[in-house]
C-alpha cells in the first residue's frame, strides 16, 4: 500500500509506479484487451445471427445499462467488503462470460451472456479505478489516472484492430475464447496485488437505501455523459459506416486514436495537477466536436484517421481530467462510491447512445449519429460554461 509523504515537499516527489501499481495496470491492459476486441466485432455477430441495426443498439446498451445498474452496488461493496473481493468478483464473472460467446447461437442467448457481462464489467472496472485511486499519491492523483489510463489506451490501439483482423481469419467462437484468456491473465496479475484494507468505522450507518451516487461528484459525471454518448456511435456503428461509405481504414482508426491518446495523457494529467479541470475540459471538448462533424461527413480513409486524432487527443485529456475530479472532492470514505458514479454515468452516456444511434440509423442514415453526437459536445461545453464555471468552484 502507498505511504503518503510528511511533508508539502515530499507529496510531490511521491512515486506514482509501485509494485501493486504496475500489477493493477496490467490487470486493468488485459481485461480492457478482452474487451476491446469485442467491442467492434459484436456488431458484426450480431448481424452474421441475423440481428437488425436496432438489435446491435440494444445488445450493446444491454451490456452498459446492466453495468451501470450493478455499479451502485459495487461501490458500497467496495467499501464494506473489500477492494479484492469485488475486483475478483468482477474478472471472474468477466472471464466466464465473455468465454460463453464462443458457444452462442442465438440472439436472446446472447442478450442474456451481455447482462451477465455487464455485471462484470461494472465490477472490475469500478472496483479497478478505486484500487488505481488507492495507490496514487493524491498530489499527483490526475498525472497518476493518466498513467492507469494508458493501461486501457495501449489496449485500444491494439484491441479493435486485432479483433477486427482475427475475425477475418479464426471464428467467432476462437476470437472470444482468445478475450476470455487475456481476462484469465488480467485475473492472476489481480490476485498479486496488495489491497488497501477497508477500516469500517464503528459509528458507520448502514447507507439509505437509495443511496446510488456520490453528489460531489455529480458535475464531472454528468460531464462524462454527454462527452460518451458521442463515444457510442463511435464504439458501435463506426466499422458499418466505414463500409457503407467505402472508406477503408476502420483498423487504422482505432490504432491512431488510442496513439493520440498516448500523446495526450503524457501533459494532460500534468497540467491538470498544476492548474485544473478549466485548463483541459473545454479545448479537449472542441477537439472531440471537430472529431463528430469529419465523422459525419467522412469522404476519405484520410478524414477518418485525422478524426481519430482529434477524438484521441480530446477523449485522452477529458477521461483522466473528470474522473481526478470526480474522485478528489469525495470524502475518505467515498472514493468507491465516487468511482461508481463516474463510471455509471459512462455507462449511461454509451448505453443511451448506442440504442438511439440505433433507432437514428434505421430512421436515417449512419451519418446522422455524429451529427446528433456533436450535438451532445455542444451540451456538455454549455453546461461548463454556464454551471460549472459560474459556480465559481474551487478547481480540484
Amino acid at each position: 500500500m502507498v505511504q503518503e509523504g510528511n511533508t508539502k515537499a515530499s507529496l510531490g516527489k511521491e512515486k506514482i509506479w509501485s509494485r501493486d501499481f504496475l500489477f493493477i495496470w496490467v490487470a486493468n491492459f488485459f481485461i480492457f484487451l478482452g474487451f476491446q476486441m469485442t467491442l467492434p466485432t459484436i456488431p458484426l455477430f450480431v448481424k452474421e445471427l441475423g440481428g437488425s441495426d436496432q438489435m446491435v443498439g440494444i445488445i450493446v446498451g444491454i451490456f452498459t445499462f446492466s453495468a451501470l445498474l450493478i455499479r451502485p452496488y459495487a461501490g458500497h461493496a467496495l467499501e464494506s467488503k473489500g477492494r479484492g473481493f469485488v475486483y475478483l468478483l468482477g474478472l471472474g464473472i468477466f472471464v466466464i462470460s465473455v468465454g460463453a460467446y464462443a458457444f452462442t447461437a442465438s440472439l436472446v442467448l446472447l442478450v442474456i451472456i451481455r447482462i451477465v457481462q455487464g455485471i462484470g464489467w461494472g465490477f472490475s472496472t469500478t472496483a479497478g479505478g478505486t484500487v488505481a485511486t488507492d495507490l496514487i499519491p493524491p498530489k499527483r492523483r490526475g498525472e497518476g489516472m493518466g498513467y492507469f489510463g494508458l493501461s486501457g489506451n495501449i489496449a485500444l490501439a491494439f484491441g479493435p484492430s486485432l479483433g477486427l483482423t482475427l475475425v477475418g481469419i479464426i471464428s467467432y467462437s476462437q476470437l472470444f475464447l482468445l478475450c476470455a484468456v487475456f481476462g484469465l491473465f488480467a485475473l492472476l496479475f489481480a490476485l498479486k496485488i496488495h489491497y488497501k484494507k477497508v477500516n469500517v468505522s464503528p459509528h458507520k450507518t448502514q447507507p439509505a437505501r437509495f443511496d446510488v451516487f456520490e453528489k460531489s461528484a455529480i458535475q464531472p459525471a454528468v460531464l462524462l455523459f454527454f462527452i460518451t454518448f458521442a463515444f457510442g456511435g463511435i464504439a458501435t456503428f463506426l466499422p458499418l459506416h466505414a463500409m457503407e461509405r467505402g472508406v477503408e481504414g476502420i483498423q487504422l482508426y482505432f490504432l491512431i486514436f488510442a496513439i493520440f491518446i498516448m500523446i495526450s495523457r503524457t501533459f494532460s494529467g500534468q497540467i491538470y495537477d498544476r492548474k485544473g479541470h478549466k485548463y483541459i475540459f473545454l479545448p479537449a471538448a472542441v477537439l472531440i466536436f471537430v472529431s463528430m462533424l469529419l465523422l459525419a461527413w467522412l469522404p476519405s480513409t484520410a478524414i477518418l484517421l485525422t478524426a481519430a486524432g482529434c477524438f484521441g487527443l480530446g477523449f485522452g485529456a477529458i477521461q483522466p481530467a473528470l474522473q481526478a475530479w470526480a474522485v478528489n472532492k469525495a470524502p475518505s470514505d467515498r472514493k468507491g462510491m465516487a468511482n461508481a458514479t463516474f463510471f455509471s454515468s459512462f455507462d449511461l452516456g454509451v448505453g443511451i447512445g448506442a440504442i438511439l444511434f440505433g433507432q437514428i440509423a434505421s430512421w436515417f442514415n449512419y451519418a446522422s449519429i455524429y451529427l446528433t453526437a456533436a450535438g451532445s459536445i455542444v451540451i456538455s461545453i454549455l453546461i461548463y460554461i454556464f454551471v460549472v464555471l459560474k459556480s465559481k468552484e474551487k478547481l480540484a
